[in-house]
């Protein structure tokens, strides 16, 4: 039976403004064009994301081929790709993702650019769990952490992980597991969540925010979108002496802070973290190289403390003495970079 064609939707404006709707974004391959168009103007088109700082972790991570490697956090799949290609065909690779959808997605487009079984393997895992994985594969020469959430999830409003569009307020990176940040607000206290601002995110109006919140949530208004979130934040800081253009800037940045902290906090971020610094220098090979990158300053400090303990007790003959940052370059190419920091240690 002949397919009945369905015309594509169409949308006002001369270019689709919601995410379901940008067809070609989602297309990166039949419109190759458009989406260099995008990214030459400073942007990361819909559905995708663009690796950070390629050439730095390539540099560190030395991979030569016939080496088995890991990478802890596959997203959209373009540090993977990097690494394979060094390879040469070579080797194996491993790559774990805790995000189902995502995962998925990736698989697919790399099978389809020609990435075999025989080289690669994908793992629905979380990367703390490089213990279990290294143990059953026999250790790794090279490992990649980035610890970014990537832009598919970001853009995605149906994950809940940006207040630039409505969506429900979910935040989880395993949409099967765990609860969403909105069942996370209905049961925290004041202290608690300005205690998370802080910690997770170097909220400065913390207090205020979380008074906000908690007292909205208390008088048995729901924060359960994207949008209502965003409003409480904005509320918060109407009673915060600021100029009109200082506040609508600090609305933003409280926003995007708060996000994050919610989104650190029902991932368990920190705790996952602490667990996989721990358990690496166990996982990687006589002269195995480990990269890490980090988005923000609770992160850096984890990580860097972590690979300086270890190296003083002897299990990284060396370490990072500086951080590494994104060139200026790449900060205008990709503004998802600003932030990014790169540390390296060697078994």
């Amino acid at each position: 039976m002949e397919q009945e064609h369905k015309r594509r939707p169409r949308y006002s404006g001369r270019y689709p403004k919601r995410f379901e709707e940008k067809y070609k974004e989602h297309d990166p391959e039949k419109y190759s064009d458009e989406i260099e168009h995008v990214i030459a103007k400073g942007n990361t088109p819909a559905g995708m994301h663009i690796p950070i700082m390629v050439k730095e972790i390539l540099e560190v991570l030395d991979i030569k081929p016939g080496e088995q490697g890991f990478d802890g956090t596959l997203g959209y799949g373009g540090h993977t790709r990097a690494m394979l290609d060094r390879l040469q065909g070579k080797g194996h690779l491993y790559s774990g993702d805790v995000d189902s959808i995502e995962e998925a997605k990736t698989e697919t487009r790399l099978r389809a650019a020609g990435y075999s079984e025989e080289l690669w393997t994908p793992k629905l895992m979380n990367f703390a769990d490089i213990d279990v994985l290294a143990d059953e594969v026999g250790g790794f020469d090279f490992v990649l952490a980035d610890l970014g959430v990537s832009s598919m999830q970001i853009d995605n409003p149906a994950r809940g992980f940006s207040f630039k569009a409505d969506g429900p307020l979910d935040l989880r990176l395993d949409s099967k597991a765990g609860i969403t940040a909105a069942e996370r607000l209905k049961s925290i206290g004041f202290e608690e969540l300005a205690c998370m601002l802080i910690e997770n995110s170097d909220e400065p109006y913390a207090e205020a925010i979380a008074k906000q919140i908690t007292s909205s949530i208390k008088r048995g208004i729901a924060i359960d979108t994207t949008a209502k979130l965003h409003q409480q934040v904005k509320k918060a800081l109407e009673r915060v002496k600021l100029s009109p253009d200082d506040r609508k800037e600090a609305v933003k940045k409280s926003s995007a802070r708060t996000f994050q902290a919610l989104r650190i906090d029902i991932n368990h971020e920190m705790e996952v973290l602490y667990q996989f610094m721990e358990k690496l220098p166990g996982a990687l090979r006589t002269g195995g190289r480990a990269a890490v990158l980090t988005f923000h300053s609770g992160e850096d400090r984890i990580v860097k403390k972590a690979f300086q303990a270890l190296y003083r007790a002897g299990d990284y003959s060396d370490i990072a003495k500086e951080v590494i940052r994104p060139s200026k370059e790449e900060c205008f190419q990709n503004s998802r970079a600003h932030s990014t920091k790169l540390r390296w240690a060697i078994k």
